[in-house]
């Protein structure tokens, strides 16, 4: 089992506190218009190519968000100074409501778990998955910042098969990404899941699941051959 960090496993989002940042740079944004922009740049840089350069991606994703938050053009340095600032402020992080549970139950069947994430380094997932008290859940931590190559780059996924000696249709991926997360991991012949908490869990290619309590049953339809989910067994979202 290897699962996505940021928007699967944790929430790092942070709203209120991002345009408190945007402040310091003279940008007054709406909390729910920093929501939207966010949510709307993040599907687009889903769908659309990787960026060439992995240190511009951070820096031009969040230009996006502030021009588009803030309805006027917003510069690539006042984007780079933001992201810096955001970097060096201590953010809430916390768990999603279905994370512990979902990892309780996986670690009841002595599923060996592992975390791949688009992150600064292995050093900061693991001290964000210690933060939260989920590190000891994971045998194994690939970073794209320490590896130097990031989702959706098929060769993240096999360094972190080769390091948990396992073929790739031995694994199952978790990620809240449709493109940079299921689909890339399917590429590589894993089994994925897209978890689109805000959808309805209805789209089939990637398969897509609205809780990561659902995970459990997913493990045990692929271990029993079955596709997904059958009309005579309702889907677990408790």
């Amino acid at each position: 089992m290897l699962f996505d960090l940021g928007g699967t496993l944790v929430d790092e989002r942070d709203f209120d506190g991002w345009c408190e940042v945007a402040r310091r740079f003279l940008l007054d944004l709406d909390p729910d218009a920093l929501t939207h922009a966010f949510f709307e740049v993040e599907a687009e840089f889903d769908a659309g190519p990787p960026p060439s350069d992995r240190t511009v991606g951070p820096v031009e994703f969040w230009r996006r968000v502030l021009g588009r938050a803030a309805a006027r053009e917003v510069s690539t340095d006042l984007s780079a100074k933001f992201c810096e600032a955001v970097r060096s402020t201590d953010r809430p992080i916390g768990l999603f409501s279905d994370t512990r549970r979902c990892l309780d139950r996986l670690a009841s069947e002595h599923r060996q778990l592992g975390v791949i994430s688009n992150s600064t380094s292995e050093a900061r997932v693991r001290q964000i998955l210690d933060r939260v008290g989920i590190l000891d859940y994971f045998s194994r931590v690939v970073s794209s910042g320490t590896e130097g190559v990031s989702k959706p780059d098929p060769e993240i996924f096999r360094r972190a098969l080769s390091r948990m000696h396992l073929l790739p249709e031995e694994a199952l991926y978790v990620g809240n990404l449709r493109h940079t997360d299921a689909e890339a991991a399917r590429a590589v012949g894993l089994h994925a899941l897209w978890l689109n908490r805000y959808g309805f869990g209805y789209e089939e290619d990637p398969p897509e699941i609205t809780s990561l309590l659902e995970v459990p049953l997913w493990v045990q339809w692929i271990e029993r051959g079955e596709k997904g989910p059958r009309a005579e067994e309702p889907r677990d979202r408790s």
